[in-house]
């Protein structure tokens, strides 16, 4: 008997370990619009935009932007040349294993499903609260009495809204991988004609606009904490806004078992989609900062996006502009359930998750049902913090899922960029690399990431510093909590049995079923 030839993607599958089970039918750019979909400028920019506005004000929005942009994409350059070595859904933490072992793929594993849950948590929860807006702009409010005041009133609609919202991306992600191909494509193009409107209405719409020495020298401190620390510590809070926005991109390494010609399209669709979306998001976040002349209006409306464009545009253009950027962070977070899916898949595969064998089964449409079931699930659990907010309402809740998101994930993405580093030129790369100038990417990329998981695991208010009279639960950033609480689990169940049982990737193909692979010419940058 016959076996039927492999193409050159399941070849270099097979190479890594792996037998072609996922439905390999996403081009290169469905690979990038997945990243650039995550990225989702329409989310982050317009979502977090308030914890830079009370941290550092239009500077850390108009200069802050475009510097922590460069770092950010140094940082994706570096996971680029991994994923075109070692193009898998596992994606980091089997880079993590090629490069270091076994320990070092369990915890990178761990930290990057974490960092994967909790930015669905983050996207589909500003999602529900940019929507609850929408509704009341359009006076239909989310009606259910919860509460007994009108701020409980809104957590509990905008927490109502969010279940909602996880539940249809699940059914989305479950019912076929080439419906949420499709989905991204277009979602590229939304973010791209999205942008394209709001920046225009938000040039054209205001009576007036804010000067460019406001935009680009005013500083605010809305914290709460001692002006003289703005250099060191708050207007680094405020730094938030970009490194959350730029989260996700690692779907694209994820997705590269569906991906046609992966070893190329991957890294690209990586990198790519951080440098447009930098482009991008500094344009929109401009034009909104530009349109920011209600000062009191919207410090009192907690420095978010909402009231600015409340303020700044007639009711029927704020609508258009809120509509527009509900819908991408809609289309945003069905990606995220996708990318994280598939990692709960690949780690599953591996053995790494309880109930892998639950978490690896595939449906008659080759989608990872009970993976999709998982991080739903889990994204569900820890954002129920938002049902108890104190007066900040949406920022205890929604800034400290940020944060989760933001340390979980950049630890991931940097532990096997590491192991790249100590390498040096015993590592070879594949056929998309940096060349030498590998050697101050990754430093630089290290340095940058140790300092922000610093950074983001500070209290962002007075009131939540432990030691301070005022000190309250309600207002604690409990990323550095769940992020220690993470750490001592992972590493007393590898103490306790994993590191017996894991032995990192498991072989799902034979030797004999290799066939001859053709080797390309390296594409340096």
């Amino acid at each position: 008997m016959s076996t039927p030839a492999l193409s050159e993607d399941e070849q270099k599958l097979a190479q890594l370990g792996y037998k072609q089970e996922l439905n390999r039918g996403w081009s290169g750019f469905s690979n990038f619009a997945i990243s650039l979909t995550i990225i989702c400028i329409l989310s982050g920019c317009f979502t977090t935009y308030g914890q830079a506005w009370n941290n550092g004000g239009p500077i850390a929005i108009s200069i802050g932007w475009p510097v922590i942009s460069i770092l950010v994409l140094l940082v994706g350059l570096s996971m680029a040349e991994l994923a075109s070595k070692f193009p898998t859904a596992g994606g980091i933490y089997y880079w993590a294993y090629r490069l270091g072992g076994v320990r070092w793929a369990w915890f990178t594993g761990w930290f990057n499903l974490i960092g994967l849950v909790a930015i669905i948590a983050g996207v589909d929860y500003g999602a529900a609260s940019f929507l609850n807006s929408v509704l009341s702009l359009y006076g239909l409010n989310f009606i259910l009495n919860f509460g007994t005041t009108n701020l409980s009133a809104i957590l509990h609609h905008t927490f109502v809204l969010f279940v909602l919202i996880l539940a249809a991306h699940g059914l989305i992600n479950v019912f076929s991988s080439n419906l949420v191909s499709l989905l991204n494509r277009v979602s590229a193009w939304w973010m791209l004609g999205g942008v394209i409107v709001i920046v225009a209405v938000l040039i054209f719409g205001p009576s007036s606009h804010a000067s460019a020495s406001f935009v680009f020298g005013h500083r605010n401190n809305n914290s709460g904490f001692n002006h003289s620390m703005y250099w060191f510590f708050i207007l680094p809070i405020g730094f938030l806004l970009t490194m959350y926005t730029f989260t996700g991109y690692d779907a694209s390494a994820h997705l590269s078992e569906e991906t046609h010609d992966a070893e190329r399209a991957a890294p690209r669709g990586l990198w790519k989609s951080i440098a447009y979306s930098a482009v991008g998001g500094w344009a929109l976040l401009l034009a909104i900062t530009f349109a920011a002349t209600h000062i009191a209006a919207i410090n009192k409306g907690g420095g978010g996006t909402v009231p600015i464009v409340e303020s700044a545009l007639s009711t029927g253009l704020a609508k258009l502009v809120l509509d527009i950027s509900t819908i991408g962070q809609l289309f945003c977070g069905m990606g995220c359930v996708a990318a994280a899916s598939r990692m709960v898949f690949a780690f599953s595969r591996d053995g790494a998750v309880p109930g892998h064998q639950l978490w690896r089964r595939l449906n008659q449409h080759r989608t990872p049902t009970w993976s999709v079931l998982f991080v739903i699930v889990c994204a569900l659990v820890i954002t129920i913090p938002a049902i108890f907010g104190n007066k900040a309402g949406l920022p205890v809740a929604f800034f400290a899922v940020t944060s989760i998101t933001t340390i979980g994930l950049y630890i991931a993405y940097i532990l096997p960029v590491f192991l790249r580093f100590r390498m040096g030129d015993k590592f070879e790369p594949g056929v998309w690399n940096l060349g030498r100038h590998h050697r101050w990417i990754n430093l630089i990329a290290i340095v940058w990431v140790g300092l922000c998981v610093i950074i983001f695991s500070l209290p962002t208010i007075p009131a939540a510093v432990p030691w301070n009279s005022g000190f309250s639960w309600s207002s604690f950033n409990y990323a550095p909590l769940v992020m220690i609480v993470v750490i001592l689990g992972v590493w007393i169940a590898w103490e306790a049995g994993a590191k017996r049982t894991f032995k990192g990737p498991v072989r799902t193909v034979d030797e004999s079923e290799l066939g001859a692979t053709t080797e390309a010419a390296p594409a340096r940058l």
